[in-house]
């Protein structure tokens, strides 16, 4: 089975570098983008991720409040959702999977505009990332995933919700993999395509992290960082980490495959 994927911009912000890599890049920022990306083949259309809240107030008020005004985050209007997927001829109704990594509102916030699809997410961050954290988490409930989000995903779409295991099958040539690091519920989507397996995760922020193999400066597990390093170098020929903006320049127009 061999599928297209291509990312489509949802906004972009700048961190302090320690963000981006452990204990280093103290004088630094880093332009950060947000990737939607769209898998299409064999009657599927699935998005990774759905984009950050259609209201950035609440988001921005927290990141201004970390690393000032240079932190919010910035959106075109080609770069809502919705507007961004009608270029590519694409309607909430075509969408038949939402896969989501990780449990956070610049993720999650847009789930409940696609009903028709199902809507994909770790077993584990379920539980760890949201509903019986294991420790004090230090993004606030409402920011993983936002109230009208869960009101859908508890009530309205939960037979829509599929919670995935740590090793799991989407679909016939769409897998993925539990990676922790960023979050609990930080998962690899891995894609079959005709340039060979594409790997999607937040598991790492930019191709430095992932090719050098300095890790990821938000993190919960240097443990974790690693092996997921390890695996998707292992076992994807092209990555995609969710927030490099060089994904542009690698794959012009965004098309990866």
């Amino acid at each position: 089975m061999s599928y297209s994927v291509q990312v489509l911009k949802m906004g972009e912000c700048d961190v302090a570098g320690p963000e981006v890599y452990w204990m280093s890049h103290w004088t630094d920022w880093v332009t950060l983008h947000f990737w939607m990306v769209v898998i299409r083949g064999h009657g599927i259309t699935a998005l990774v991720n759905t984009g950050p809240p259609e209201d950035l107030t609440d988001l921005n008020a927290r990141w201004i409040g970390a690393f000032g005004e240079r932190g919010c985050l910035r959106r075109e209007d080609s770069e809502r959702p919705l507007t961004a997927l009608a270029a590519l001829g694409i309607t909430p109704r075509d969408v038949t999977h939402v896969l989501v990594t990780p449990l956070q509102s610049y993720a999650t916030a847009n789930i409940q505009l696609f009903t028709g699809a199902q809507v994909c997410l770790s077993r584990r961050g379920w539980i760890e990332d949201f509903h019986a954290e294991k420790f004090p988490m230090h993004v606030p409930r409402w920011h993983r995933i936002p109230p009208d989000t869960l009101q859908y995903l508890m009530f309205d779409g939960w037979e829509k919700v599929r919670l995935l295991e740590d090793e799991d099958e989407i679909a016939p040539g769409l897998s993925c993999f539990w990676t922790g690091v960023h979050h609990r519920s930080s998962m690899c989507y891995v894609i079959d395509t005709a340039r060979g397996r594409v790997g999607v995760s937040d598991c790492v922020f930019t191709y430095r992290n992932i090719e050098e193999g300095e890790p990821l400066g938000i993190q919960e597990s240097l443990e974790e960082f690693h092996r997921a390093r390890q695996r998707i170098r292992r076992e994807t020929q092209i990555f995609v980490p969710l927030y490099e903006p060089e994904v542009w320049q690698r794959h012009p127009q965004g098309k990866v495959a």
